[in-house]
C-alpha cells in the first residue's frame, strides 16, 4: 500500500514535471534538490513509475556508499509499503536483495561501474540517478563518463539523472549536455526548517589535524560541545567525526552522559546502521557518525548536529608510493550538508567546533578525488573501457598526468596493461574482480602458491583494513579474524567468500565462509580450499601466507631492517614500526601491539615486512607501517621480482669514488663486492658527480690559479666571446674540454686534490682564434708602476684593484687601465706602513682635490717619506725620503 501521505510532504514533488520533461526531451539533467526534500526516494519512484505517474521504467540509483544505498532501498520500499527486494531494491559489494520484480534498484558507484563493463549497453535500464555528485568520488565521475560514452555510441536514450544538494550545476550541466548545449537544471526549492548557528571554537589552540591523526585535546572539546548541546538543546545529537578510532574517542569521553551514545560508519555492522536509521524507541540518543551520515539519509529525531569541521579524504604520495587516508579540514559544502540534518524535520541547530572567522577560509568544496587519490583502479578501467590515455572521457577535471603515469607504471609491471596500456586479458579479469589492481594481482597470483581459501581470506583483510585493535601484524589480524566475535569478522568472512568464488575455487559459495571453513575456523597452516598448482607454500605458516599476499600486492614496499625498528623499504622510503624512529617521537598513534600476540609489535624485531599500510606524516623523514607481514628474503625477492637488479655501480659517495659489483631490489642492496677494474666511463661520470656535489674545490687551487680563474672571468664579464665563462656551471657543463686528461687518471679523492686547476684552465684559453696570446695584455697579471715596482692586480671583485703604496704612484697622470683600456683599475692608496689612506678609480682627480687631505693627516705620523706639494710632478718612490737623499 503506497503512503501517499507520506510521499505528498516530499517538497521535491513540484519539481517532477520539469524533471520528467528535460528526459523526455534531451534526456539528460541536473537536479538541485536541499536536503530532506525527497531526492534520493521520490524521484526515483517516479521515473520508474510506482507512483503512478508515467510509463513504468527500469531505473538504478547509483550512490557513493554502501549505508546509504541500503537506507535509501528501504525509504523506498518503505514508501511503497512493501519489503526491499520486491519493486525496489538494492545491490552493495558482498550483499544483493533484488528480484525480477524490481524496478529501482539501487547500488553503489563501485557496482555500478562493474556492470558497465560487463554490459556497456546496460541492458533494461532507461534511467540512471547518479545521486550525491558533489562529493566527486572517483567512482561516480568515472561511472558519469562511461555512461556519457554509452549515450553517445550505443544509447542515446538512455536518461541520465546528476543530482545533489551542493553542487556545481553549471558544470555537471555542462559535461551533461555535451556538445549540444548544456543539459537543464532542474532546482527543487523544498520546504527547509531554519537551522541556527552556533559556534563553538576550541578555548586554547589544537594542532592541525594531519595523517590520521588528530589532537586528542580536539577531540575532548568535541565531546564536552555534545554535552553542552544535550543541556540547551532537545531531541537527538548527530556528531560528524572523521573516522572510526576518533569515534571511538569521543564515544569514551561520553561515558555517562545522559543519552545513548551509538556509532556509525562504514565498519559499523548492517543491522546497527540499520537500528540508527530506525529512530529511537523514546530515549534520547547521540549518533556519532562519519560523513557516510552527510548525505543521502535521514537520521529521525536528530534535532542538533555537532560539527568536528573535520572530514577524512584519500590522498596519494607519487613519490613514495604510499596511498593513505589523511585528515583535513571540510569544506564548506560539507559543512551546508552535515548542518541540513538538523533540519529535515523540524527547526534545528548545528554547533561547530570553529570559529566564524576560519569559516571563510574553507575550501568552498571538497577537492575531487581523481586530483588527489591514486588512479591506479580509474586507469585499469579506462583501459579496459578502451581509453587507456582517459583523453576521450568526459570528465569535470582531468586526472593529473603524472598520477596517470605513475598508476600505468604499476598496471604495467603487474600485467595488467600491454606497452600501449591496453587492457590485457588478465586486467580484465583483475576489473572484473571488484578490487583495487594490486590487491587482484595478489589473489591471482597468489592463490597458486598458497590455495584459493586463504589467498582469498589475506586479500579480503588488505581489502578493508581491519580495525585498529587487531593490531599491526596482518598474521595475527588474520588469526583475530579467523576468531570472529565482531562486526568486522562477519564483514570479512562474507567477502572472503566472494573473492574466492571471483578467484575460481569451485566450492567457494560452502567453504570460505561459514563457522566451518577456513574464514571462520582453520589454524594455522590449514588450507581447507586449495586449488590445484602451487608448490609447498600452500602449508606454509600464516606469517607465510600473508606476508607472500602482502608482497605480491605491494612489492615496492617490501623492506629490510636497519636496526632499532627502522627498516628501507624497495621503493626507498624509510619505514618505521610502531614505537621507532621519527614517527614514535612525534607521538604519533600507533596501533596497538599485535592481537592475541601479546603486547607491543613483534615486526620491530624481523629481519623482513611486507608492509601492507603505511603513511608518512607530516615533517617525518620515515613513513610509519601500519600494517605489514613478516617474510623472508626469498619471499621479498620472489614477490618484487620486477625490482631485482645486478650491475657495476661506480658512484661518488663520503667524499670519494666507490666501486663496486651491486645487486639490489630496489633501492634494498642485497649483496656487493669491490671493483677491482671499473669501467673508465662511469669512473668519470662519479668523478663528475663528485664535482657537480662539492665543487672544484676538490682540484688544488694555487695562488696563481686562482688568480688565473679570476682574470678569465673578467675578461668575460667584460668583453664577452672568445673569452670563456668560468663559473661552476659553466665549468661544469665543458669539464671534459678542461679537465679531461685528469678526470681519465682520477680514481679517487686524493687524485682530484693532486690536479693543477690552473693548468688545466689554461685549455679553455682561445688559443685557436689566437686571442690567447693577448691574455696577459688585456688581462695582466702585474702592473708596472712609476716607482719601478710590479704590483699584482686582484680581479676577485666587480673591478680590478690595484693596491699600492701613494708615493710609488708620484707622477703618474691617470689611473692605469686594463682591457684594452676600457676598463680603469680601481686604486688602493697605502700608507707607508700598508694601510688604506685612500681609493681612486681617477688617480688625476685625487692629485688635485683629495691628495691634500691626506698629505695633512699622514705627513705628520711618517716624516720620514716624501710628502710633496704638487705629487703629479714629484719622483716616485719605494724608499724614504733619507734614502732619496743618499741615493
Amino acid at each position: 500500500m503506497i503512503r501517499r501521505d507520506a510521499l505528498d510532504q516530499l517538497p521535491v514533488r513540484t519539481a517532477l514535471p520539469a524533471l520528467r520533461a528535460a528526459l523526455d526531451g534531451p534526456g539528460t539533467a541536473v537536479l538541485c534538490a536541499p536536503p530532506g526534500t525527497g531526492k534520493t526516494t521520490l524521484v526515483p519512484l517516479d521515473l520508474a513509475g510506482l507512483t503512478g505517474e508515467g510509463p513504468v521504467r527500469r531505473v538504478l540509483v547509483a550512490e557513493p556508499r554502501r549505508i546509504a544505498a541500503r537506507a535509501a532501498a528501504r525509504r523506498m520500499a518503505w514508501l511503497l509499503g512493501e519489503r526491499v527486494g520486491e519493486q525496489v531494491g538494492f545491490t552493495v559489494r558482498g550483499e544483493r536483495r533484488a528480484g525480477p520484480r524490481t524496478a529501482v534498484e539501487v547500488v553503489t558507484t563501485g557496482v555500478l561501474l562493474q556492470r558497465l563493463q560487463r554490459d556497456p549497453e546496460l541492458a533494461g535500464v532507461d534511467v540512471v540517478v547518479l545521486d550525491e555528485c558533489h562529493e566527486r568520488h572517483l567512482d561516480a565521475d568515472t561511472s558519469a563518463a562511461f555512461l556519457l560514452d554509452v549515450r553517445e555510441t550505443l544509447r542515446p536514450e538512455l536518461r541520465l539523472v546528476a543530482a545533489s544538494a551542493t553542487t556545481d550545476a553549471e558544470g555537471w550541466a555542462r559535461l551533461l549536455g555535451g556538445p549540444e548545449g548544456a543539459a537543464p537544471v532542474v532546482e527543487a526549492s523544498g520546504v527547509s526548517h531554519p537551522v541556527g548557528v552556533v559556534w563553538a571554537p576550541p578555548e586554547r589552540p589544537v594542532r592541525p589535524a594531519h595523517g590520521m591523526r588528530v589532537d586528542p585535546a580536539l577531540l575532548a572539546h568535541v565531546a564536552a560541545v555534545v554535552r553542552r548541546a544535550l543541556r540547551e538543546q532537545t531531541g537527538d545529537v548527530l556528531c560528524f567525526l572523521p573516522g572510526v578510532g576518533e569515534i571511538g574517542r569521543v564515544a569514551g569521553e561520553l561515558a555517562g552522559a545522559d543519552a545513548e551514545v551509538l556509532q556509525v560508519h562504514g565498519r559499523a555492522p548492517a543491522e546497527v546502521q540499520d537500528a540508527v536509521l530506525a529512530g529511537g524507541s523514546g530515549v534520547r540518543r547521540v549518533v556519532l557518525a562519519t560523513s557516510v551520515a552527510e548525505s543521502s539519509l535521514t537520521v529521525p529525531g536528530v534535532r542538533v548536529v555537532v560539527d568536528s569541521g573535520l572530514a577524512r579524504v584519500p590522498r596519494t604520495d607519487h613519490a613514495r608510493g604510499l596511498s593513505a587516508l589523511t585528515t583535513v579540514r571540510a569544506s564548506r559544502a560539507a559543512g551546508r550538508q552535515r548542518a541540513g540534518r538538523a533540519g529535515r524535520e523540524a527547526p534545528g541547530v548545528v554547533y561547530r567546533c570553529w570559529s566564524e572567522g576560519e569559516d571563510g577560509r574553507l575550501p568552498a568544496f571538497p577537492d575531487p578525488e581523481i586530483k588527489v587519490a591514486d588512479l591506479t583502479a580509474f586507469a585499469l578501467q579506462s583501459a579496459c573501457w578502451g581509453d587507456p590515455a582517459a583523453g576521450g572521457l568526459a570528465l569535470l577535471d582531468a586526472p593529473p598526468a603524472g598520477a596517470l603515469a605513475a598508476a600505468r607504471e604499476v598496471l604495467t609491471a603487474i600485467g595488467a596493461v600491454d606497452g600501449a596500456g591496453r587492457a590485457t586479458g588478465r586486467g580484465v579479469r583483475m576489473a572484473r574482480i571488484g578490487l583495487h589492481p594490486r590487491l587482484a594481482r595478489a589473489l591471482l597470483d597468489g592463490a597458486p602458491e598458497v590455495g584459493v581459501r586463504r589467498a582469498a581470506e589475506v586479500v579480503a583483510l588488505l581489502s578493508e583494513e581491519p580495525p585498529r585493535a587487531y593490531g599491526d601484524d596482518l598474521a595475527a589480524a588474520w588469526r583475530t579474524a579467523r576468531r570472529g566475535g565482531d562486526a568486522y569478522g562477519a564483514r570479512w568472512r562474507q567477502e572472503a567468500r566472494r573473492l574466492a568464488s571471483a578467484a575460481g575455487e569451485p566450492s567457494a559459495g560452502s567453504g570460505a565462509g561459514g563457522r566451518g571453513g577456513s574464514a571462520a575456523g582453520a589454524g594455522a597452516g590449514t588450507d581447507g580450499g586449495r586449488t590445484g598448482g602451487g608448490g609447498g607454500a600452500a602449508a606454509d605458516s600464516d606469517d607465510a601466507v600473508a606476508g607472500l599476499l602482502a608482497a605480491l600486492a605491494f612489492p615496492e614496499r617490501v623492506a629490510r631492517a636497519r636496526g632499532a625498528g627502522s627498516f628501507l623499504m624497495a621503493s626507498g622510503t624509510g619505514a618505521d614500526v610502531a614505537g621507532a624512529g621519527t614517527g614514535a617521537q612525534a607521538g604519533w598513534g600507533h596501533r596497538a601491539g599485535s592481537a592475541g600476540d601479546g603486547g607491543g609489535s613483534r615486526l620491530r624485531d624481523a629481519g623482513w615486512l611486507a608492509v601492507a599500510v603505511a603513511d608518512r606524516p607530516v615533517a617525518a623523514v620515515s613513513a610509519r607501517v601500519r600494517l605489514a607481514a613478516v617474510i623472508d628474503e626469498e619471499t621479498a625477492c620472489a614477490a618484487a621480482r620486477a625490482l631485482h637488479s645486478s650491475g657495476e655501480e661506480v658512484r661518488w659517495s663520503d667524499g670519494d669514488v666507490v666501486a663496486r659489483s651491486v645487486t639490489r631490489l630496489g633501492a634494498i642492496e642485497l649483496a656487493a663486492r669491490p671493483l677491482s677494474a671499473p669501467d673508465p666511463g662511469l669512473l668519470r661520470e662519479a668523478v663528475v658527480s663528485g664535482l657537480r656535489r662539492e665543487g672544484f674545490g676538490l682540484l688544488r687551487w694555487s695562488a696563481a690559479a686562482t688568480s688565473l680563474r679570476q682574470r678569465m672571468a673578467f675578461l668575460y664579464r667584460e668583453l664577452g666571446a672568445p673569452w670563456p665563462d668560468v663559473s661552476d656551471a659553466a665549468l661544469l657543463e665543458r669539464v671534459e674540454e678542461w679537465l679531461g686528461v685528469e678526470l681519465g687518471r682520477a680514481r679517487r679523492r686524493a687524485d682530484l686534490a693532486r690536479v693543477d686547476a690552473g693548468q688545466a684552465l689554461g685549455r679553455l684559453l682561445p688559443w685557436a682564434s689566437g686571442d690567447a696570446a693577448r691574455f696577459d695584455e688585456l688581462a695582466p697579471e702585474r702592473i708596472e708602476v712609476p716607482s719601478g715596482s710590479r704590483v699584482r692586480v686582484d680581479y676577485g671583485g666587480e673591478q680590478p684593484v690595484l693596491a699600492v703604496k701613494l708615493q710609488e704612484l708620484f707622477g703618474l697622470q691617470e689611473s692605469p687601465r686594463v682591457a684594452g683600456g676600457r676598463v680603469p683599475v680601481l686604486v688602493h692608496l697605502l700608507s707607508p706602513a700598508g694601510r688604506p689612506a685612500a681609493v681612486t678609480a681617477d688617480l688625476a682627480s685625487f692629485w688635485r682635490a683629495g691628495y691634500r687631505s691626506v698629505r695633512a693627516e699622514l705627513r705628520g705620523r711618517y716624516p720620514k717619506h716624501p710628502w710633496p706639494e704638487d705629487p703629479s710632478a714629484a719622483e716616485p718612490t719605494r724608499h724614504t725620503s733619507a734614502r732619496l737623499k743618499r741615493g
